[in-house]
């Protein structure tokens, strides 16, 4: 599974690139907003720092206007994924940049029939929204499930990029379901490492270690 961070904020994603682990950057305009600083500054500074796909949303709401703004944001970098609503005009203009070569999310799916027209009108990404089908009740986690068997089915070659992801086990559970990307907070993330047998565990080598009264760098 790949891990994508959804965050805005260029500091902890700078600091989150030094683990090896990250693929790419998710954003949004309530991210976006978060940083206050400008959204064209924020992407490019990003997409030099992450190789990887880096998502960056339109504003507008018809296609023409959507398209126009995914060219203007796709021109920041190469490695930068329009991000665009999953409606109808949406669809358009993901049909529209997806033929020009540049890479889509198509964002807020909520259904497994949004998704399947998203990968038919040539998404790279597609991203269901986990936890906030949670909120209403629903499963999301289903959703994702019903997604993955659908692409397969048909050999779409659009990835499933889990979001509105609020803790590990949405994680685990992703990449049980077969979802190709999770998208996480940096809080999430730093949340997958942590169990307390390896807090424990780590405690007592590092006491028996001392016992020793080694060094393993001498400098002597």
């Amino acid at each position: 599974m790949k891990f994508f961070i959804d965050t805005a904020d260029v500091e902890a994603i700078r600091e989150l690139s030094t683990t090896g682990l990250i693929d790419g950057v998710t954003t949004n305009p309530s991210l976006v907003s978060k940083a206050a600083r400008p959204l064209v500054d924020i992407v490019r500074e990003i997409a030099d720092m992450v190789p990887g796909p880096i998502s960056a949303e339109v504003t507008a709401i018809e296609a023409p206007q959507m398209i126009e703004e995914g060219l203007h944001l796709a021109s920041i970098a190469p490695n930068i994924a329009v991000k665009v609503p999953l409606t109808f005009e949406g669809l358009k203009a993901c049909a529209a940049l997806s033929g020009r070569d540049i890479m889509v999310n198509v964002t807020l799916c909520f259904s497994a029939n949004q998704a399947l027209l998203a990968a038919k009108a040539g998404a790279s990404f597609i991203s269901p929204f986990i936890g906030r089908l949670d909120d209403i009740g629903e499963d999301g986690m289903a959703l994702i499930e019903d997604i993955r068997i659908i692409y397969d089915n048909y050999g779409f070659d659009t990835e499933i990029l889990a979001a509105s992801i609020r803790n590990a086990d949405h994680v685990k559970n992703a990449a049980l379901a077969g979802a190709d990307v999770a998208t996480v907070p940096p809080q999430v993330l730093h949340a997958l490492v942590k169990h307390p047998l390896t807090d424990k565990g780590l405690d007592a080598f590092l006491k028996d270690w001392k016992t020793t009264g080694q060094t393993i760098l001498n400098k002597g």
